[in-house]
């Protein structure tokens, strides 16, 4: 009952009440982000959700605009806001229309469709999230075959409430620790590659 009507439910039930309670942040992170940065304060790029289905992800800007190397292009401001994870709120919009979940695979780019494997395809059966097992394991600091491993398991298991409860505490433990905000020797997480990224 959970996976079919709940986990929906009490996605679009958070994510509105979540989005009231926060708004004073997402304001204040607009401002920090507008005088840091400039305009636009929020970044759009397509990704794939459920099914492979094209969808415009929202994330407060981290980097600046123009060309050169993304340690450059990011400066303090962005380190620390990736690092909080505050540049994902937005994101609470697409869990409200029903385009992510609070808990599932992250939404990636639809370049990277033609890369997975079969196990790896798996993970477009869920609804993506703004949080999940990888992001529990470490964020960014998992390598990319261990990170899609994950997300294929969670999505070939039935979703369960108690099983999301802990993945998003988990999650949360993470972020409090300010851990995997970014891969080792890259500013934020290299392009996946396809399977020669190497074994789960």
């Amino acid at each position: 009952m959970y996976e079919r009507w709940g986990k929906r439910a009490l996605d679009a039930a958070a994510a509105a009440l979540l989005l009231a309670l926060l708004a004073p942040v997402m304001a204040l992170v607009a401002l920090a982000v507008l005088l840091a940065s400039g305009r636009p304060v929020l970044f759009r790029q397509a990704r794939s959700g459920r099914g492979g289905r094209p969808f415009v992800l929202l994330k407060f800007r981290s980097m600046a605009e123009g060309p050169g190397e993304d340690a450059a292009r990011l400066g303090r401001f962005g380190r620390a806001l990736r690092a909080s994870a505050l540049d994902e709120l937005p994101q609470l919009l697409h869990v409200l229309r029903g385009e992510m979940s609070l808990v599932g695979p992250r939404p990636l780019p639809p370049g990277y469709l033609a890369l997975y494997t079969e196990r790896q395809a798996r993970r477009l059966r869920a609804r993506p999230g703004l949080a999940g097992l990888a992001q529990a394991a470490g964020r960014n600091a998992v390598p990319w075959a261990r990170r899609l491993a994950l997300d294929a398991l969670y999505a070939e298991r039935p979703a369960r409430f108690g099983a999301d409860a802990l993945i998003l505490l988990r999650c949360l433990g993470v972020v409090l620790r300010g851990r995997g905000a970014t891969a080792p020797g890259h500013a934020t997480a290299p392009a996946f590659r396809g399977a020669a990224a190497g074994p789960p």
